[in-house]
């Protein structure tokens, strides 16, 4: 494969792994003990790297502190849509509200400018996620909260994307910021999930570790994948191939979960998808 093929194939690579890993958690009955795995599986690795890596420089730490937070914010908000919506419908709706969030956030308090064709694609992203919320008609109470807690994980990925844009910049390095992030927010979540369960928690762990600890890796490996490929490819185009992982979720929600897919969502994901491309393509 020559270098030119390699990076568009290793970020599709990336995009099914994380749209694996997520369907892997949703797959367990009992999500708090598949997510707890998960975050166990990225502090050991953050405690491994942090042997290795520089230490990051006194401007980085509360970057660090508030994006830990944030993905901790954004595992809880996940774990609550997986437990009340279907995975074909909440996967795309979390992933494709994030570049909305980080583009209207960027133009309105960080000063960059919005050019017709990103606002296009906001258009675009925004009518593709009323789409995933209307496909099975106007959605009742009961399933309110499942869509609040899908956008939810949008606004933290969106958040924690932005945090890390900045901090990265100051900490002196990029290895070791990313080692105490996976570090210090792999922590959290089973600390919050034993105060919860306390030695129960023990007892659900023990069955899942295979596939919890199995997503965990999945989604490290699909962040080192990405992190490889944007240290030789157009980000904007890494970006944009990376979203892909929507289409990748909503047919493992309509071949593994069994869940209905239909028109509206297929064509409502697409649309997600087409919009996204555009925003990342017209943002160089």
């Amino acid at each position: 494969m020559t270098g030119g093929a390699a990076v568009p194939a290793v970020v599709l690579a990336s995009a099914v792994l994380h749209a694996v890993w997520n369907a892997l958690t949703h797959g367990l009955r009992d999500k708090l003990a598949g997510f707890t795995l998960i975050s166990l599986a990225s502090a050991g690795c953050g405690a491994v790297l942090v042997c290795f890596a520089p230490l990051p420089d006194r401007a980085a730490w509360p970057y660090i502190a508030v994006s830990a937070a944030l993905q901790v914010a954004y595992q809880l908000l996940l774990l609550r849509a997986y437990q009340l919506g279907d995975f074909g419908q909440m996967y795309p709706t979390a992933r494709g509200t994030s570049p909305v969030v980080v583009a209207l956030v960027s133009t309105a308090f960080l000063g960059h400018s919005l050019p017709v064709g990103q606002a296009f694609g906001i258009a675009v992203i925004s009518c593709g996620l009323a789409g995933l919320a209307l496909a099975d008609g106007l959605p009742g109470r009961a399933q309110l909260p499942a869509l609040a807690a899908a956008l939810g994980t949008g606004v933290m990925i969106a958040s924690y994307t932005l945090v890390d844009g900045s901090g990265v910049r100051v900490s002196g390095s990029v290895f070791g910021y990313i080692a105490w992030l996976f570090l210090c927010q792999g922590l959290v979540l089973p600390l919050i999930a034993w105060a919860r369960r306390g030695r129960a928690l023990l007892t659900a762990l023990r069955p899942l570790c295979g596939r919890g600890l199995a997503g965990g890796l999945l989604s490290l490996l699909a962040y080192g994948l990405v992190v490889w490929a944007q240290s030789r490819g157009s980000l904007s185009t890494i970006a944009a191939l990376r979203e892909t992982s929507i289409v990748f979720g909503a047919l493992i929600g309509a071949v593994v979960f069994r869940e209905r897919l239909g028109r509206r969502r297929i064509t409502a994901s697409a649309a997600v998808l087409a919009g996204i491309a555009v925003l990342q393509l017209t943002g160089r």
